[in-house]
């Protein structure tokens, strides 16, 4: 089941009566919300719900064990941790490692056949098995005291707003919001809905208009213009910020719905002034899973400069590979560290305060520094995007050549760009607020009367449901 479906829009509001007019009780709540969360992940194949309990119950298990066998804790952890990546490299890194040893080793002299398996990849499995991960490690930790109830750790693994493709949440934050009872806010709830419409808008209409253009070019990227293709590596930097931010705003505010609050995982990253800024900003949940249980481990940046650019490689090329079992992955990830290495040493490049604060407009250092981050970042996505090394070399070298300066602009990529830039403009104005629409509980303005922000609720709505011909799944469903 996707949130862009018409089974989506009848299942919400079912749960959501259910939850707050039937099941008050906070354990029937919680009940609700697991067979909720089964329901919804088996609608794409109930085959795979045994992995999740599975997943589940090995990490309620090992949390119980370490507290109570605390002088074996680091061993049962780390066992959890094995079962879980075992499981997770099985069905997502097998076929790649077996085809990558193979040719290894055809490339030596040697011949071997990449015993390959059909495998059907888990959606979700990177996110849930990373959620579950940080729930036995921080119990090993003593962030975070073992739940002893099954269905309360059942519930913080299986959430389904954020269940196939985050927020990755830790277990400090989420896990005690199950444990506690929860009030339903009107407040709460119409941001929710507010912030599940901007995330359709940006889904339905940005990503999935992006999205034909951009899978028309790479079918055929040899017999475009360089320039075709140069709109196409901006097209799709917008089509993979509006798919994955999309999901993560309907994640975000459905869960608000349910008296739940989930971690911001974006925060306007096409506005920063440098990579290390953008990645404050991009895919903020994985990277905070990667720097709390890779790169601190690994010493961060207690140690040499050089100690501190080694970790940060090891955890670009990792957070690369945790996206799919293809090399341009590792490559992309890679690609970010590089671009990461001269800020360390130089130490530059650290904003934390959001871009043009209390103003209008930028300045024009920092529109440069925006716009030269955004090339980086949109360069480095075409690495992603490419179904190998050898097809984004081969669109690279169409990309930069003489009909590169052939300027043309056909209707549907015109269509796109505008629809790009009403989401930059819309999230430029409300860069500072927690997500787009966000208008507050004083509004200011033409926006302090109700009837105006109906229209603008309504326009939104009818406009992405008419307009929309094309509903998609989303990007990240395949990680």
């Amino acid at each position: 089941m996707v949130f862009n479906s018409i089974q989506f829009l009848v299942f919400l509001p079912i749960v959501f009566l259910l939850y707050w007019l039937v099941f008050k009780p906070v354990r029937w709540q919680n009940l609700l919300i697991v067979v909720a969360s089964y329901v919804f992940y088996g609608w794409w194949d109930w085959r795979f719900l045994g992995l999740i309990a599975f997943t589940s119950l090995c990490s309620f298990a090992s949390g119980v064990m370490i507290e109570q066998y605390q002088r074996y804790g680091k061993a049962i952890s780390a066992a959890n941790i094995l079962i879980n990546l075992l499981i997770l490299g099985f069905f997502k890194y097998f076929n790649f490692f077996a085809n990558s040893f193979a040719q290894a080793m055809n490339s030596l002299g040697w011949h071997c056949d990449a015993p390959t398996l059909n495998i059907v990849l888990p959606v979700g499995i990177s996110f849930y098995t990373f959620q579950a991960l940080s729930y036995s490690i921080d119990v090993y930790r003593k962030k975070l005291p073992a739940s002893h109830n099954l269905i309360d750790v059942m519930a913080f693994i299986s959430f389904f707003p954020q269940l196939v493709a985050g927020p990755i949440e830790r277990a400090t934050h989420l896990l005690p919001q199950f444990q506690r009872p929860r009030t339903f806010s009107p407040t709460e709830a119409t941001r929710g809905m507010r912030q599940m419409l901007w995330g359709l808008f940006k889904k339905m209409i940005v990503a999935d208009t992006c999205g034909m253009i951009v899978d028309s070019m790479w079918e055929d990227y040899a017999s475009q213009s360089g320039f075709a293709l140069l709109l196409t590596t901006v097209l799709f930097a917008f089509q993979i910020y509006a798919d994955f931010s999309g999901y993560s705003d309907i994640a975000i505010g459905c869960a608000r719905l349910f008296g739940i609050k989930l971690t911001t995982n974006f925060k306007v990253p096409y506005f920063s002034r440098s990579i290390r800024e953008y990645w404050r900003r991009w895919h903020i949940t994985l990277m905070n899973w990667f720097t709390e249980y890779v790169y601190f481990p690994l010493g961060g940046s207690r140690g040499t400069k050089a100690r501190t650019i080694i970790n940060t490689i090891i955890v670009f090329a990792l957070s690369g590979l945790w996206h799919g079992a293809n090399w341009t992955y590792v490559v992309w990830g890679l690609y970010n560290a590089v671009l990461f290495i001269p800020l360390i040493i130089t130490g530059r490049g650290r904003y934390k305060d959001t871009v043009a604060t209390g103003k209008k407009l930028p300045s024009l250092k920092e529109a440069g520094l925006i716009l030269t981050t955004f090339a980086l970042a949109a360069f480095g996505l075409e690495i992603f995007r490419a179904p190998s090394m050898s097809d984004f070399f081969g669109f690279m070298s169409t990309m930069f050549s003489p009909s590169l300066l052939e300027v043309a602009f056909g209707d549907k990529i015109k269509v796109a760009l505008a629809y790009c830039a009403l989401m930059l403009i819309v999230e430029w104005i409300y860069r500072e607020k927690p997500f787009a629409l966000d208008f507050g509980t004083s509004p200011q303005g033409i926006l302090r009367y109700r009837a105006v922000r109906w229209t603008i609720y309504i326009v939104l709505f009818v406009f992405t449901v008419i307009m929309s011909g094309l509903h998609s799944n989303f990007i990240y469903f395949q990680f």
